[in-house]
């Protein structure tokens, strides 16, 4: 596994964790890093996406939801949810990855982790929510707070 793609395993599993449990995203990752040996850029950016994507989930669960109509949110796998999360977070909110790349990189998590039928109902739903990318982006605006200096989304 490539080692960013480690680290969204990595994001992918604390997510998870806290979707299923009332565990903190903080504990969560500090339980995953006893087991994993990752450099210190790649832990940063696994609490990036952790940190990006758990305080704004029910929005994102927004436009994935519109963008799987024939699968109400409840019904998708918990996995399946925050795989499209994250790959949501990183390329229309934060703007840290390319599309493709997000949506590449999706697939794999999905194909160690989901169903068979998870990579193809992933690269589907976010095929229809990049053609969205820029709606996305405008509604997780991103407010530098002047007291601060802190960036927050505004939605």
């Amino acid at each position: 596994m490539k080692p960013r793609t480690k680290a969204r395993s990595l994001a992918l599993q604390v997510l998870y964790e806290c979707d299923l449990t009332n565990h903190s995203p903080q504990a969560a990752m500090e339980e995953r890093l006893k087991d994993e040996t990752l450099d210190t850029n790649l832990v940063k950016f696994a609490y990036d996406i952790i940190n990006g994507v758990f305080p704004i989930t029910r929005q994102l669960d927004d436009f994935i939801a519109q963008h799987a109509p024939e699968w109400p949110l409840d019904q998708v796998a918990v996995i399946d949810r925050n795989i499209l999360r994250i790959a949501l977070w990183e390329f229309a909110v934060e703007g840290c990855t390319p599309v493709k790349v997000a949506i590449n990189e999706a697939i794999e998590l999905a194909k160690i982790f989901g169903a068979d039928s998870t990579p193809r109902f992933v690269n589907g739903v976010l095929g229809s929510l990049a053609n969205r990318q820029q709606e996305i982006r405008q509604k997780f605006k991103k407010v530098t707070s002047p007291e601060d200096g802190k960036t927050a989304h505004q939605n």
